[in-house]
């Protein structure tokens, strides 16, 4: 096991919902960063490795599918693409554009827990 926390990017424009799923994830032992803008995300990627990327499909400034896209440079960060709309087609264009899980608003806090530790190594 290792000392190192994972650490986590969340990226959602409603501040409950970044207050939310940190507080979640930071009891559970992760280092958590939150960011209301895919600009600021891109800002905090060039400077740290995430483990995990949590990415709302709808941000003020682009569109987190266009995100993904700048997240394709960092294989090893897992990317989920979380969205209000439950739609294949939504769904399919987050797999095309590089999400690794797909989740729907309102994400529960069981689900949130089990798509973040189902693809990184319990810490």
């Amino acid at each position: 096991m290792s000392d190192k926390k994972k650490c986590i990017l969340v990226v959602d424009d409603d501040a409950s919902i970044l207050r939310g799923f940190k507080r979640i994830l930071q009891e559970e032992g992760y280092d958590v960063v939150t960011v209301e803008t895919g600009h600021e995300a891109l800002r905090k990627i060039r400077k740290k490795k995430f483990d995990v990327c949590l990415v709302d499909v709808r941000l003020p400034d682009m569109d987190g599918t266009e995100l993904l896209l700048e997240l394709a440079e960092t294989p090893e960060t897992f990317k989920i693409i979380i969205t209000g709309f439950s739609s294949e087609q939504v769904g399919k264009k987050a797999a095309d554009y590089g999400a690794d899980e797909f989740l729907v608003k309102p994400v529960s806090v069981e689900e949130l827990l089990a798509a973040v530790k189902d693809k990184s190594e319990p810490i």
